[in-house]
């Protein structure tokens, strides 16, 4: 940091090139990121994954946490993520055109249920989502392209 005018600046850096101490290692660092409100108190929290791989958390969290705690709430959140992007791409809740609340409601009630379905019968099959999902139709086109229910006619 350095006055400016009477005005505190702060110098920014790549967050590679800071230093930790080790209880910084094991608590976290307190940063400031450039285009957020002064007075929003930021912790970054270093996770080392592999001897090459780093992961950087920043949270506004104030409570005392821990690297091992942050890391693990961390996982939650994909857990969470991967189910929004499931939800969203196997059952068409992110093409909902309904414009009441209820019809909206009703639309995300029906998606999550066909997600739960997806979900059980693909760990009972030992598969993803996305395979089961793709192999859904597989046996009804084969019946088609071999005796078709609407024959293709070209015009006389």
């Amino acid at each position: 940091m350095r006055e400016v005018g009477g005005e505190v600046k702060h110098a920014y850096e790549k967050v590679e090139n800071l230093a930790w101490s080790l209880e910084e290692s094991d608590t976290g660092k307190p940063v400031h990121l450039r285009g957020f409100p002064q007075d929003l108190n930021l912790k970054l929290f270093r996770v080392v994954c592999s001897t090459a791989d780093t992961d950087y958390i920043v949270t506004n969290d104030a409570t005392p946490q821990q690297t091992q705690a942050v890391q693990q709430v961390q996982g939650f959140r994909w857990k969470v993520e991967q189910f929004h992007r499931e939800a969203q791409q196997l059952t068409g809740l992110e093409a909902c055109q309904c414009r009441s609340r209820r019809a909206q409601r009703n639309h995300i009630g029906c998606a999550l249920l066909v997600w739960t379905s997806l979900k059980a019968q693909a760990k009972r099959l030992w598969t993803t989502l996305y395979t089961l999902k793709q192999g859904l139709l597989d046996e009804y086109m084969r019946q088609q392209l071999r005796s078709p229910s609407i024959p293709f006619q070209s015009p006389a």
